[in-house]
């Protein structure tokens, strides 16, 4: 794990030299052969679940319009520029792995007319009468040759985006556009995203992709990946015995009614209640990360799964933030655990 080459903060690449003509060692093609737009491109679990369904990227570029600003009709960055300068920038720093085609889940979708079909009863409107495009999207791209193994689990090394139309104005002027990108591992196992400080920009603000391929070089190239299993490793360590779990999942229903000035001194708990319950059901039924019997203790490392799988029942556009938070989470009740208080009411 030393000598992975993203993380060299003395030697940062040029972010404005990235084209198609880096050799690559094996890079599944970013377009697939024309097939139906909306075939999987996968067979294994999805990263998030909630309300979307997964497209491909020739879909996104041949069969949906590109929304604009609609006071000077200027266009915004569409989801296929996104993923493809996402996609050249893992190509150029990861030249020598292997590289998969993004997965990509989309929502939200945004139906229209063409003109010449306004006056037509829904029921005659053909596919060629129709325009769509998705509100939210966010898509992966997974390194299977950079990985690793936690409690039996493989995890890869993985790279993805989150683009949300509905956190822009676009009943305004051009302005800076707004993206996510993280860098994380991806456990094989379920699925899950693991995502932790230095691997997420929850807020790219960008005029252009020249700007969005510089900060998603510098998000790669600061992202420090020994640090990161290092933290994940540490989990298998530590352990809830069946009564500070009960109290964990009590005290996360109560965080969301604390009245302000008490939730403001406590760490950030970002989950929902339905996610919560989701985490209580998974302590039993989950055949992964589950305990084993009744009574039994469960490993910070399970409960950290617990909870990266409940937050795939996330929307696309708040699916980034409580990764992390899943992340910062399970870090501060190993340290409760250690004796700090920050995160100690969770527990006790």
């Amino acid at each position: 794990m030393e000598t992975y080459p993203f993380h060299q903060p003395t030697q940062q690449p040029n972010p404005f030299a990235l084209t198609h003509a880096f050799p690559v060692t094996e890079v599944i093609e970013l377009e697939p052969n024309p097939v139906t737009s909306l075939i999987p491109l996968q067979t294994k679990k999805p990263f998030i679940e909630a309300n979307t369904q997964e497209v491909s990227i020739t879909h996104l570029k041949n069969d949906c319009i590109v929304p604009v600003f609609s006071k000077d009709n200027e266009i915004t960055i569409s989801h296929n520029n996104f993923i493809t300068t996402v996609w050249e920038c893992v190509s150029h720093l990861f030249s020598r792995e292997t590289i998969l085609e993004p997965e990509i889940r989309v929502s939200h979708i945004v139906k229209g007319r063409t003109p010449d079909a306004i006056h037509k009863p829904v029921k005659e409107l053909t596919d060629e009468d129709k325009t769509i495009y998705y509100e939210r999207m966010m898509f992966c791209i997974e390194i299977p040759t950079i990985s690793e193994e936690i409690c039996g689990n493989k995890l890869n090394l993985t790279v993805g985006g989150v683009r949300a139309y509905n956190h822009e104005n676009l009943y305004s002027k051009k302005s800076m556009e707004k993206f996510k990108v993280f860098v994380g591992f991806q456990n094989m196992v379920c699925c899950n995203l693991c995502v932790f400080t230095d691997g997420l920009q929850d807020e790219i603000k960008v005029m252009d992709t020249s700007n969005l391929t510089e900060k998603i070089v510098e998000l790669i190239t600061g992202y420090n990946v020994k640090n990161h299993l290092t933290l994940m490793n540490s989990f298998q360590n530590y352990a809830l015995t069946e009564s500070q779990f009960a109290q964990f999942l009590g005290k996360s229903r109560l965080y969301q009614c604390l009245p302000y000035e008490h939730r403001k001194v406590l760490p950030q708990f970002l989950m929902t209640d339905t996610q919560t319950n989701i985490v209580a059901r998974s302590y039993f039924q989950d055949e992964d990360f589950g305990i084993d019997k009744v009574g039994a203790e469960l490993s910070l490392w399970k409960l950290y799964n617990l909870l990266t799988s409940a937050n795939k029942s996330s929307y696309i556009d708040n699916f980034a933030e409580r990764a992390l938070n899943a992340s910062q989470i399970s870090d501060g009740i190993a340290k409760a655990l250690d004796g700090e208080t920050r995160y100690k009411w969770f527990i006790s």
